[in-house]
């Protein structure tokens, strides 16, 4: 019986722990809660993603209704693969969050930020399990109203300013994308997205289908920053509390971008397929100039976590770029960069959340000399950071190498070159924070500095060691990638 209802499970769950931790209003109460309910979502996501590779596609009627007519959850291997990490990152975050929202958050308002996570969460889950176009934008407007609530909940008053321009261009990409949808309506009938795209057959090239792939493809670019789109981003990484950022870092972008290769390979793949219509090129150019145009401005920061925040944005250049390759090896690095890039950056914020723990700042001046103090905090930063490089025996090598694979597969030697170019900028703002923590002189803010909490240093060692260790065993990452490609690539054929 469990076992049926997992689908159903995967969104009540954190939507009845976001309603309890807002009834209980005690901080430590609020936080049991949301650690019970973010320990449970992996073992649901898991369930999910093994009935699928051994039964294929699971198809969930909502409310007696069934599909067209009515809600469907809709669970193959590229949703089950987001559930699983967002889930995933979801558990580790929450033993990480008791001290550092203690820290940084007002007592009378720690039980509304572990409320609004959970609602963040539920909205994300849903976003990446439903198989309905507008329930879609239903979640998309929980999980981001919850996500503008914790970036405002940072002690800058920068963090006020940052979550109201993410809330202009989130409610921008959301209107494109209700429009976007709209239109499908107009022209098939339906919101169901296995109906819809079994019914765009015949008419997919007609104007409304084609405006509504433009409204559709801005729209969500908007909501996984990808370049020039991308301006919400640094502020809100930067000013948002330490837990808001390691988790919308390792989540949101990922799930608005599992939303692109749904409607690009599932719902809309002959379009995206169709030769007289760029958008490959452009996904392509745009991509490019997110890996070296983002990463470049990294290089100037003297702010760790808007640092980290522009290399964010570069980053999503990479897993765009293996939607642009458009082949199996290329597909396959963008999707499994969605897991790794999730591990990596969740990493480097958690260690950088620690140091703000610790000394208050993490400005580069400040961080002098930290590793001294925090040499565990700061290795596993290291490590972390030689993964984001591409070093061989870290997850971003794998992402990588599928790339250049791609890219060589395409005949597009020169794209395998800009990729491993690209990475050597990484090399100077991942060296130069490297440089400042660990050969300079310990800083006054420093001198203080110590390992943080167990409850906050054991979680980023996990996902350090989880960079390695998918290094070098690919089984459940590129594996399931690799699945999770062919399944789109048939949508296009």
């Amino acid at each position: 019986m469990i076992a049926a209802n997992l689908p159903a499970l995967q969104v009540v769950l954190p939507l009845f722990g976001a309603v309890l931790c807002a009834f209980l209003q005690r901080g430590i109460l609020a936080w049991g809660v949301a650690l019970i309910v973010s320990l449970a979502m992996p073992f649901i996501a898991a369930g999910l993603l093994i009935q699928v590779l051994d039964s294929g596609t699971i198809s969930y009627a909502l409310g007696g209704w069934k599909p067209p007519i009515g809600i469907e959850y809709r669970v193959d291997v590229v949703n089950a693969f987001i559930l699983l990490l967002v889930s995933l990152i979801g558990a580790i975050i929450m033993p990480y969050a008791k001290a550092s929202v203690e820290k940084e958050i007002p007592a009378d308002r720690q039980a509304w930020f572990y409320a609004i996570y959970l609602l963040c969460l539920c909205g994300l889950l849903g976003m990446a399990i439903t198989g309905d176009a507008f329930n879609i934008f239903v979640f998309m407007e929980v999980s981001s109203l919850a996500a503008y609530a914790l970036i405002a909940m940072g002690r800058d008053r920068r963090a006020l300013l940052a979550a109201y321009q993410y809330l202009i261009m989130g409610t921008i990409g959301a209107t494109f994308y209700v429009i976007g949808v709209g239109l499908l309506y107009s022209m098939t009938g339906t919101l169901n997205l296995a109906d819809m795209a079994s019914r765009l057959g015949g008419i997919e090239n007609s104007r409304a289908v084609l405006a509504a792939m433009a409204f559709l493809t801005v729209g969500i670019s908007l909501k996984l920053a990808l370049f020039p789109l991308h301006v919400w981003l640094p502020n809100a990484y930067a000013y948002a509390p330490s837990v808001a950022t390691v988790f919308l870092a390792a989540t949101a972008t990922k799930v608005a971008v599992y939303l692109l290769l749904r409607y690009f390979f599932t719902v809309l793949g002959t379009v995206f397929a169709h030769k007289s219509l760029p958008i490959a090129e452009i996904v392509l150019i745009l991509s490019l100039a997110a890996m070296f145009g983002a990463s470049i401005v990294a290089i100037f920061q003297d702010d760790v976590k808007r640092m980290l925040a522009y290399s964010s944005v570069g980053q999503i250049g990479y897993i765009t770029l293996g939607i642009a390759i458009t082949n199996l090896a290329g597909l396959t690095g963008g999707i499994v960069h969605l897991f790794n890039h999730a591990l990596i950056k969740g990493s480097l914020f958690m260690a950088i959340g620690a140091v703000f723990y610790q000394i208050g700042s993490v400005k580069l001046d400040d961080v002098a000399g930290l590793g001294k103090r925090m040499p565990i905090t700061m290795g596993a930063f290291a490590i972390a950071g030689l993964s984001i490089i591409g070093a061989p025996g870290t997850v971003g090598f794998i992402s990588k190498w599928y790339l250049v694979l791609g890219a060589f597969e395409k005949g597009w030697w020169w794209l395998a070159f800009l990729i491993v170019a690209s990475s050597l900028i990484s090399v100077v703002y991942i060296g130069r924070i490297i440089e400042v923590v660990w050969f300079r002189p310990v800083s006054a803010a420093a001198k203080r500095a110590k390992e943080p909490p167990l409850s906050m240093l054991v979680p980023t060692l996990l996902l350090v060691a989880a960079t390695i260790y998918f290094g070098f065993d690919t089984t459940a990452t590129a594996g399931i990638a690799g699945l999770a490609a062919e399944l789109l690539l048939a949508g296009i054929r």
